[in-house]
Parts: structure tokens; sequence; C-alpha cells
């Protein structure tokens, strides 16, 4: 059976002399820690620590990378819609698009295509139901700008066929007015309010600017999208808002190969300080700032209770203190200073706390991985997008659960190894 410490050291203290490279605290530590002759009381806390704090960073680890894969998700929806950069006003919600301002965007360097959008809320009927929805109406090459051919679910995703404009209709649009594709004996009808006061009139016509279009395609991107936009051709847009050579905004394809940010860049100094350029992060900023607030109070909360774990940790090693205070008063009368005394402590702490971190992130990592791979956890929802849950692992997010278990492990140890180092010599003898 392995000796106690000071006991140890006094057989042992010729050979240590000469070796100052040897850190005595961790030696002491490490000795604790796999003493057989630990009480057992110490021995059921230490590992009802460990496994708390294994538990804690598991659970970190799985939730963090949940929130990782969710928001490389909504990057993906919207990718099938989103452009690569958007240009906006700054003030207002539309601008005049002029023939050298369009110019000066197409000819900016990596610059691929242009699409024209002019995009507002408009008034659906579809024989007797209506709904409020965005009506986006874009230039003909909007095809080729997006990737909305993918995220066609029925009809096609030509907005003009044989001289006849086509909308293309969000899922849940078509759900709600139940809107029959190609319906020429029953047309969805657009209405837009007039600018201006009117006369009191039972003439919706006296309010409304109104105009017929065909269902021509469905499209299933994502809920906020299917639930409320309807595609349509430029120029039915223009018409029915009355826009002229105004436009809401100029969405921007980059060539292969150039970077968003520096074309980026190039743009906003090209338009000046009155339009604003978005990348596709920037357009959905709000949702994207959500998910990180929400990993950022997730983390918070998992930190907390890591820290709850982590008391068995202080509990632990105030009895360990108490159980070698004659082992601490030899070490003091052999020359040991009070730092040596408080050191073995935390590392005591140090160790319980490590051994438990590394089972959970081999643990959280290992379950990550399996997700990732097999995809074993179901969304358990038919209508949903994606089969699985989705998981990111990110280094990041492991350096940050390791540093936050060295603070938890220095805070909950740091008192225990003050108590052990101001021990009275002469009392404990």
């Amino acid at each position: 059976m392995a000796a106690e410490p000071a006991a140890f050291l006094l057989s042992h203290s010729a050979q240590l002399r000469p070796a100052p490279h040897v850190n005595v605290p961790l030696l002491i530590a490490r000795r604790y820690f796999l003493s057989k002759k630990k009480r057992n009381i110490i021995s059921i806390i230490s590992n009802i620590s460990m496994v708390g704090v294994a538990v804690g960073t598991t659970a970190l680890i799985i939730v963090l990378s949940v929130f990782n894969g969710l928001e490389d998700l909504v990057r993906s929806l919207y990718g099938k819609s989103d452009p690569d950069l958007v240009v906006t006003a700054v003030q207002g919600k539309s601008f005049e698009l002029t023939a050298p301002l369009l110019v000066r965007v197409q000819r900016t360097p990596g610059v691929r295509m242009v699409t024209e959008v002019i995009e507002d809320n408009a008034l659906l009927q579809y024989r007797d139901r209506q709904m409020v929805v965005k009506m986006k109406g874009v230039s003909d090459n909007y095809q080729h700008q997006s990737n909305i051919d993918s995220a066609i679910v029925d009809g096609s995703s030509g907005l003009q066929r044989e001289g006849r404009d086509y909308a293309l209709l969000g899922a849940g649009v078509q759900h709600e007015l139940s809107i029959a594709l190609d319906n020429r004996f029953a047309p969805m009808r657009l209405l837009y309010p007039k600018a201006g006061k009117f006369k009191v009139s039972m003439d919706p016509d006296a309010y409304f600017t109104q105009k017929n279009i065909l269902a021509g395609g469905v499209f299933l991107i994502e809920q906020r999208i299917d639930d409320s936009y309807v595609f349509v051709p430029l120029d039915f847009a223009r018409d029915l808002l009355n826009y002229g050579t105004r436009r809401t905004g100029l969405e921007v394809k980059v060539k292969d190969g150039q970077d968003i940010e520096s074309v980026q860049k190039t743009l906003r100094e090209r338009l000046g300080p009155t339009f604003k350029v978005l990348n596709s992060d920037e357009q959905h900023v709000s949702l994207l700032k959500a998910i990180k607030v929400e990993k950022m109070f997730v983390f918070i909360t998992f930190a907390f209770i890591l820290l709850i774990a982590s008391i068995n940790i202080f509990f632990s090693l105030s009895m360990l203190v108490i159980d070698k205070k004659k082992d601490m008063a030899v070490l003091m009368a052999m020359g040991a200073d009070q730092r040596t005394i408080r050191n073995i402590f935390l590392f005591e702490g140090a160790i319980v706390a490590q051994v438990g971190a590394i089972v959970g992130l081999v643990l959280g990592v290992g379950i990550c991985w399996i997700q990732q791979t097999f995809h074993v956890v179901s969304m358990g929802m038919a209508t949903s997008v994606v089969d699985a849950y989705p998981v990111k692992m990110q280094l990041s997010d492991i350096v940050l659960t390791g540093i936050a278990i060295v603070f938890i492990t220095i805070s909950v140890s740091i008192q225990p190894a003050l108590n052990a180092s101001r021990l009275d010599v002469r009392d404990n003898l």
C-alpha cells in the first residue's frame, strides 16, 4: 500500500533534494487522489464531483454544438433565395434607380449579375379568401440569381410563360388560400392601396390598384418565407405599386471565386453613404443575433450548473484538509511554506475537475460526432426541412468550456487551500 505523503517525503527526502525540477505539490496531490487510504466519504464526494463535472461538460458541448448547427441551418435555408449582396437605401424603403447607378453597380469588379427588386405588402385574393402577403417583384434574371429552382415543390419556377405573368407562392400561402396552379378560370388578384386621399366610396377601385396573375409554382424554403412571400415579375409589381423607376433593392450575385467581403467593400465605396450593401448574414442579422444571444445565455446557464456540480469539490477538499492536518504540519516542520501547502490542495481540486472535464469532453464530442455521422436523433416532425437535429462542433466552444472549468475549479478550491496553508504546526503535530 502506498505510503502517506508526509512519510514518503521523510523517507525519500535525500532523493528529492537533488531534483529541484520535481513539482512537490503536484506529486503529493496526485498521491492523495490515487491513495487507497482516503476516507470513504471523501472518496465518494470526489467521485460525485467528477461525475457532475463530466455530465455538465458533456451537456454544454452538445447544446452549444446544436446551436451552431441551427445557425448553419438558417444560413443554408435562406441561401436558397438570398443573394450574395443586397443594395438598399439608407433612408426610406425605395430609391430612384437611374441608368448610371445601375451601370456603376454592374461594372463593379467581381459583380456577375444584378437583379432589380420591388418588394412591399399587398392583399392577395383568391376566390372568397384573402390574406396580406409580401409581394416581391424581380427582374427576368432572378432564376439565375438565386437557387429558387431547388426549392420548387410543385409547378414551374418561370415567372413568364407564353406571354403570361405567373407568380411563385410560398407553400404556406398556397395552403392558406387553397390556390390551384395555372387556373385560368380563377386567377389570383393582388391589391395595393392607392396613394392620396379619396372620397368615401363603396367601389374598391377607388382605394386599390388591382391586377390578376396566375399561380405558376410553389416553393418550400423556410416557414417565415413560405407563409408570407409571393414572387412576381418586376413589371407586374411596378405597375401594381406605381413605382415607375423606383426600386426597393438591387440583388447582386458575385462571380465564382471572388471574395464577397471585398466586393461588398468596393460597392460601399462606389455607392456612398446613401446606400447600404448587406451580405447574407446582415440580411438576417436579427435572427442570427437571436441565436447567438440564446447560445450565450445557454453557456452562462450551464456554466452555473457546472459551478453547482463543482461545489462538491469544495466539500471534498475541506474534508481532506481536516483529514490531512497532521501531514500538513509535518510538511511545514520540514520547511514547506504556505504556498506549497496551498498548491497541494489547488492541484488536488484541479485533478478532480480535470478528470471529469476530460471524460465530459470525450463524451460530448463523441455524441456530437455520432449525431453528425448517423443522424440518430430526429427532429420528430413530418414537415421539418431536415431529418435530424443539426450539430456542428467548434474548437472555440471546447476552449471556452475548458476556460470555464478552470475558472470554476480555482473558485471552489481556493478557500480550502487557504485554510490548509493557515494550519498551526504546533497544534497539529
